[in-house]
């Protein structure tokens, strides 16, 4: 059985299948969209992936994820593409797995098994350039880790398992070399995550002073699902060059640059892109990251319009900010990529019902986005469309939290390029 290790990876390109669910809560239109997007962090991760395997099903397999004839069907497939000399390397499922569903897994397909939460932190490894981030990447993987240490020692088990005191008798003597390794790793572990949670405390205590000596300038972060065009937003605004592609989670650490419109200036911050089943770890991991987002005081919630699940993405970012502590801040909210927006029109006798695909964007600014009002706009980062009168809004905005939250101070300064 081949082991898997998060910090290893094969030097040359990996190839892959991605394995999900259709259940009562998950039809198949969602799964697709879902192994659309775990498609598009294996590319981010460098991994081709060859073929998709789904299966009808109620709940998840407390052993094996899917059923046994999927798992066999799945298991041909790995040994059919090995003849024709392209392996597979590696099974990704959609949803987290448990230690003993890994264990299973691998032991049937004989390839690595990954699951949506370790390859994300996968990525996030790879992306991960301060010391900051590097931080918070690693303390995440450790806490993933240490709930699945016991499959990494099953075959050490039975070795000595009837030596010790007890002669073979009671608990004592079913201790064998397998579990002393277990517990010993898993105290290495526990001590590592307890002493990176210092270093994050260390980390969080300077950025807070940093916070602090930035001065009265009102605070605006860019939030928003992944790959929605942050960055790409930062760098127009900001005339600078944060980093910025065409991948999941290109931020992992939050950029904060000072912007002036009309000669009034603020603090602009682009922060890591959320994503459907973001692993808690991880969340509390960065938390330190997004204190930019809580200590904000506005928030812009920057949305690729063009994709078929944008307002899906958007309730996914509303809970993650719900559970920052962050609902209750103010929102402005810009559409991006409208330049990318497509939908297909419907024949005059088509009795089926609307769907996303079936509207054009004119007719979707009518429907309860027009109920934002001045709270939204619909722009286009790349083309630069409607760009100025993104400014102007953010100009009204900026300047209404600045009266308010410094009434008696004159922020209309002239700003010189040194600053």
């Amino acid at each position: 059985m081949k082991e898997f290790n998060l910090e290893t990876r094969n030097s040359g390109p990996e190839t892959a299948v991605l394995v999900g669910l259709v259940t009562p809560d998950q039809d198949e239109r969602k799964t697709g969209e879902y192994l659309d997007e775990l498609e598009f962090l294996a590319d981010t991760a460098g991994v081709s992936v060859l073929r998709r395997f789904t299966q009808k099903i109620d709940a998840a397999h407390a052993v094996t994820y899917v059923g046994k004839g999927k798992l066999e069907e799945i298991g041909a497939y790995i040994a059919q593409m090995e003849d024709k000399d392209e392996p597979v390397g590696m099974a990704i499922f959609d949803d987290e797995l448990s230690s003993k569903q890994i264990s299973a897994i691998e032991q049937a397909l004989k390839v690595k098994v990954l699951d949506r939460t370790s390859l994300i932190l996968d990525i996030f490894a790879m992306r991960a350039q301060t010391a900051n981030a590097k931080t918070q990447v690693e303390l995440a993987q450790y806490k993933y880790l240490l709930p699945r240490l016991q499959r990494m020692w099953t075959h050490l088990e039975r070795q000595g398992g009837g030596s010790g005191a007890g002669g073979g008798k009671g608990m004592v003597g079913l201790r064998g070399p397998g579990e002393t390794q277990l517990e010993m790793d898993r105290r290495i572990i526990t001590r590592r995550i307890s002493w990176l949670k210092q270093q994050l405390v260390d980390i969080d205590r300077q950025k807070s002073t940093q916070r602090k000596n930035r001065g009265r300038l009102i605070r605006v972060a860019l939030v928003g699902y992944t790959n929605v065009g942050k960055s790409t937003l930062m760098n127009m605004l900001s005339k600078s060059e944060v980093f910025a592609e065409n991948k999941l989670f290109a931020t992992l650490d939050t950029t904060v640059r000072k912007v002036v419109v009309d000669n009034l200036p603020f603090l602009l911050s682009d922060t890591v892109g959320f994503i459907r089943k973001l692993p808690t770890d991880l969340v509390d991991s960065f938390k330190s990251t997004l204190d930019e987002v809580r200590e904000a005081d506005l928030l812009v919630h920057v949305v690729d319009i063009s994709h078929p699940d944008f307002e899906d993405q958007m309730k996914v970012v509303d809970r993650t900010l719900a559970d920052l502590g962050c609902s209750g801040k103010p929102v402005f909210v810009i559409f991006n990529k409208i330049d990318a927006y497509t939908w297909v029109e419907k024949d005059a006798d088509d009795l089926t019902p609307v769907t996303r695909e079936n509207v054009t964007l004119d007719e979707l600014m009518r429907t309860w986005m027009a109920k934002l009002g001045d709270d939204c706009i619909f722009i286009s980062a790349v083309r630069r469309t409607n760009i100025e009168a993104l400014r102007e809004l953010l100009y009204a905005r900026v300047r209404e939290l600045h009266v308010r939250k410094y009434p008696y101070n004159d922020f209309l300064y002239p700003i010189s390029d040194e600053e």
